[in-house]
């Protein structure tokens, strides 16, 4: 099957197959390496991506429900390379990562949080935020999207 979508704004056509995971063609045929394998269960979030605007575990999601969609991975986080988004800036600040592994994936949920919310409280976070990381950072985690909700705050009033 031709896929036709765009990814981190660039217009993009791939030969696969359609119950391919979304994942690999990302991966794959995109090189883009920032969405991770997790658990190909749609259960960790390692894989979570961006399709319309709408958080998504692509390990997951078949190719065939892309079609003709708009795909933001990790690399297309910040619409300006030389500007962090304010998740990826949190993220810097708090020093979230141990293995770094899951991170953009959760980078990926707390965007969409944000999106969704813009100020949320630590309760939000954790009830909105499923992902799962294996070195324990989710104090970090919640510290750092706090923090990138006030980042995105002064953005909008400045």
């Amino acid at each position: 099957m031709k896929v036709n979508l765009t990814i981190n704004g660039v217009a993009s056509s791939f030969e696969a197959d359609p119950d391919m995971p979304l994942l690999w063609l990302i991966r794959d045929e995109a090189k883009l390496k920032g969405t991770k394998f997790g658990c190909g269960m749609a259960q960790c979030g390692a894989c979570s991506a961006h399709v319309d605007g709408e958080l998504v575990r692509t390990c997951s999601y078949p190719v065939q429900l892309a079609q003709g969609k708009t795909i933001t991975t990790i690399e297309g986080l910040s619409a300006n390379p030389n500007h962090l988004h304010p998740i990826q800036q949190a993220w810097l600040d708090v020093q979230v990562p141990q293995c770094g592994y899951c991170q953009s994936g959760f980078m990926m949920a707390a965007a969409h949080l944000l999106e969704e919310n813009s100020n949320p409280t630590e309760e939000d976070i954790k009830t909105s935020i499923t992902n799962i990381c294996r070195c324990g950072t989710h104090p970090r985690i919640v510290e750092a999207i706090l923090l990138a909700a006030k980042l995105k705050s002064n953005e909008t009033t400045n």
